[in-house]
């Protein structure tokens, strides 16, 4: 350092350049902290599970589509009137013959096309010299205006013969309500078609499959415009893609908050 006086004869002592204290400078060095850390630890398996989760339900439908253009090229199956294998069946297209029970046939609530409300039409069909039952999904039809109401819903008598694709229906699902008490009387309007509770209401042994009515088979059908199994799977790819994003973020956000100069 160098000794100089200033004017009131005080020691002024002038720094050399490379004494400064570097107050902006220093090294980056990572020193978690532990709030942050258990939140990371918290939210980043969940969003990875979260975005694994919308990823296989995307695959799943990509092979459940696949299966179905592979097994509807396949020469059509006469209906067994034996207790059926529903995997083997599924997404086959078969041959039933028989004809309509529509005393214990059900509406399914709450179906929407070309953005109005309906019903699904579901009737047991019995196989011919059997008492075998087979649910037939004959299609879409429109709700009344005043929807304490039924519609009309004509069903053909005697023989009939039909074709359409087998389909398992799903075992899961949301309900808006419980469903009310029958008091031993048959309910007509369901909110799902739950197929293990028809058949433990039903008197009669039912095939563990349901049959989607081909549009332009016969045999008393209504609107068939049956959904694709990958319809929409580019919304749960769409999801999928936002969690790992989440999840990137977090890990950025992470480095951030605990990276500390020295």
């Amino acid at each position: 350092m160098s000794d100089s006086r200033n004017a009131d004869g005080e020691r002024d002592y002038a720094r050399a350049p490379g004494d400064a204290p570097n107050r902006a400078g220093g090294r980056l060095r990572l020193r978690p902290r532990l709030l942050p850390t258990l939140a990371a630890a918290l939210l980043l398996p969940a969003f990875v599970s979260l975005g694994m989760w919308q990823l296989n339900k995307a695959r799943a439908k990509e092979n459940l589509q696949t299966m179905l253009d592979a097994r509807s090229r396949e020469s059509a199956v006469q209906m067994p009137a034996a207790p059926a294998d529903g995997e083997s069946l599924r997404y086959r297209r078969v041959i039933v013959a028989g004809h309509y029970e529509p005393q214990r046939q059900i509406l399914i609530d709450n179906r929407v096309h070309q953005e109005r409300a309906g019903y699904h039409v579901v009737t047991p069909l019995r196989l011919h010299g059997s008492d075998m039952r087979v649910l037939v999904n004959r299609g879409w039809v429109p709700a009344p205006p005043d929807h304490r109401e039924q519609p009309a819903i004509a069903t053909p008598q005697g023989p009939v013969e039909l074709t359409g694709i087998a389909v398992l229906p799903p075992t899961r699902f949301f309900t808006l309500a419980p469903e009310p008490a029958t008091g031993g009387q048959w309910q007509a309007v369901w909110q799902n078609l739950d197929l293990a509770r028809y058949r433990a209401a039903a008197e009669f042994p039912v095939q563990p499959v349901v049959i989607l009515m081909d549009a332009d088979s016969a045999g008393g059908g209504f609107v068939r415009e049956w959904p694709r199994p990958d319809e929409r799977i580019e919304r749960h790819l769409g999801y999928a893609w936002q969690w790992f994003g989440f999840a990137g973020a977090l890990v950025a956000i992470w480095f951030f908050v605990n990276l500390r100069r020295t």
